[in-house]
Order: C-alpha cells, then structure tokens, then sequence
C-alpha cells in the first residue's frame, strides 16, 4: 500500500500555486486571497479523499497558518457539493472570489438561533463563539438552532448589516494572524442548507474531522524533516538517533492510518458508515498523538536554539500546538471507547 505523501499535493496544485502558497506564510489574509484557485485545482467535486487529505497535509507542510486559512474555505466547498447532490440543495451563488469560514462551535453564554418568517425567509438572531477569521472572510456557513434539540446549516454574507464582528480577546502566540472571536447576528438574512441536523449527520461531516489531522500530520511531517537534516549537518549521538527514531516511527504509524482509513471511505463509496464519527475520532487521537510525539522529540533533540533563532521553526511549532488544542483527547477518546462497546471494528479483536 502506498503510503501517505506530503509531496502529492503537487499532483494537485500547479508548481506556481504552490510558490505563491509559500509566499504567503503566515499571512491569513494574502493566504485566503488564494482560497478560490486552490478549490478550483483541488476539484473538490470529484469525492477523492485521499488526494484532498494529502493536499490539506501539503499545506500544513508549508505553513499551518495558510493551511488554518484555506482548510475552512476547502470544507466549505466540500459542503455545498454534498448539499447540492444529496439533498437537491440550489448551487448558492458568491461573488466572485468570494471566501469562506464554517463556524459550528457552541459555547456557554452564547446561542445563535435561526427563526423562519411567514414568507419562508429565515434570519439569523445571537451570537455564535470562536468564529475563525470572521473578520477576514467574506461568507460562512454556520450552525444555527432551529429547534430546542436540533441545528441547521445555514449560508451567510457576512457583509450584510446586522453582522458584527467581535473584538474578541486574542492573545495567541501560535496561529496570532487566524483571529478568533465571537460574531453576533441581528436579523440576518441566511439560506438553509440541508434539513434541520443534516450537517452533523452527514457521511462528509466525520471525514471533514479527519481533514484537519492531515493538516496537523503535514505540520509534524516538516518538524521531523527538519530534525532528520539537523543531524545529516553534524554527526548525532545516541540520544539523537533516539529522538529522530520515536518521532519517524509514530509518524509513520500515523499516515499509515490515514491512507488505510482514505482506502477503506474509497472501497464504501458514498454510504454512511455504521461508525463513522467514532472511526474519525480514533484516527483524531492517532494523529494527535504522533504530533505531541514529534513535538516532544525536536524539541528535546534539538533543544532551544531553533526555538528562539529560527522564525519558521518556532512559528510552526508555536502554531502546531494551538491548532492540536481544538482536539479533545480524553473526551474523544472516551468516545471511541463507546464506539468499540458499540462494535466499532478493531483490528485486535480475537473473538
């Protein structure tokens, strides 16, 4: 079986592309300016997971902020092909160029809603927390309730007069240009997309999840190449060799899962699996554990000199870190346990 690749976003994204993507490190904003070009080359529309996985790993590879910018933009794209095939959804037309942000967190104290008016028309009413770039993109898609238990999709302009954007509290050191705050919605017009709960229920929704571990995978795939040309510079001892062996081995293990979990969503087609959101959660945990690894190695093989005199370096591991706290080990781990009482398929399983 091949095994996953950083390099075949090449296949995916012209050589001009990807220097421009480069070029743009660290700057959300100039990132997301190239937000239309790279769905328009990725193809979003042709359902192969694995080329995107491998082009989201690509980017992680070049800078998790360009990656932070383009992956919400990616899904959102992924998310309105889903819509239109699958539940006859109309094409939602943007302007040209238009970019896009997907904000489906919840959080105590704030609640959006979305409320229906005698003609059909819905609007959008509240706020809605940690909403990423909202002062950068043009246009979300964004959970809404529209019932005391269930919340719908809904497509927004956010340059529409009852939008505003919160100054939120951003102090970040990690991902500092990907601002995150809170965005309140007074009588905003919004169009549904899908039926009340289609967005969490969808198949597309678990592999949206595994998405973002590529990125993370891409991320810890620069650190070990750095750590591996540190020492092809100067002679490693023991402890050295230690540290680039535990980091390559849980990487390696890592992308393994993600090419056999991209195999087996290809072998399925487009059904819904049994346990698809605990099969991503485990393929989460797998990933985030390989990067917590990667970042212990480098850090203790390396110690703190590209930490404090190299910019790529100490942005991208400063980067890593806040990007690996939007996932939530033990509780997703707890989870997969249910998953496996449930008959998750475990590869150990003896009777």
């Amino acid at each position: 079986m091949r095994g996953f690749d950083t390099s075949k976003s090449r296949g995916a994204l012209t050589p001009m592309l990807e220097q421009d993507l480069r070029d743009t490190a660290g700057d959300a904003e100039a990132a997301l300016r190239l937000a239309p070009s790279v769905v328009q080359e990725l193809d979003t529309a042709d359902g192969d997971v694995r080329r995107q996985w491998e082009v989201l790993a690509g980017l992680g590879a070049i800078d998790l902020t360009v990656a932070r910018a383009l992956e919400p933009h990616i899904d959102a794209a992924t998310i309105l092909q889903q819509a239109h095939e699958s539940e006859s959804q109309p094409a939602i037309t943007a302007p040209h160029g238009a970019t896009w942000g997907v904000f489906a967190a919840e959080g105590p104290g704030s609640r959006l809603v979305a409320r229906q008016s005698a003609d059909g028309h819905w609007a959008l009413h509240g706020e809605k927390p940690w909403c990423s770039l909202a002062g950068s993109v043009s246009h979300a898609l964004i959970t809404a309730w529209t019932s005391d238990h269930g919340r719908t999709l809904f497509a927004v302009s956010l340059s529409e007069p009852g939008v505003t954007i919160g100054a939120g509290n951003w102090v970040s050191r990690g991902l500092s240009g990907v601002r995150t705050v809170p965005v309140s919605f007074a009588d905003v017009p919004a169009q549904p997309i899908g039926g009340e709960d289609w967005y969490l229920s969808r198949p597309g929704f678990a592999l949206g999840g595994i998405g973002v571990a590529a990125v993370w995978w891409g991320a810890a795939a620069s650190l070990v190449t750095a750590l591996r040309d540190a020492y092809r510079v100067r002679e490693p001892d023991q402890i050295a060799l230690y540290q680039l062996g535990r980091a390559d081995s849980a990487l390696h293990a890592a992308g393994a899962v993600l090419a056999d979990t991209a195999r087996q969503v290809a072998a399925r087609g487009d059904g819904p699996a049994e346990h698809a959101w605990a099969e991503a959660l485990r393929v989460r945990c797998i990933v985030h554990d390989a990067c917590e690894t990667v970042l212990t190695a480098t850090a203790h093989a390396l110690g703190p000199a590209p930490l404090t005199q190299d910019e790529e370096h100490a942005r991208r591991v400063a980067d890593l870190q806040v990007y690996l706290r939007q996932h939530k080990p033990e509780r997703d781990l707890a989870d997969v346990g249910r998953g496996v009482l449930d008959g998750l398929p475990a590869v150990w399983t003896v009777s």
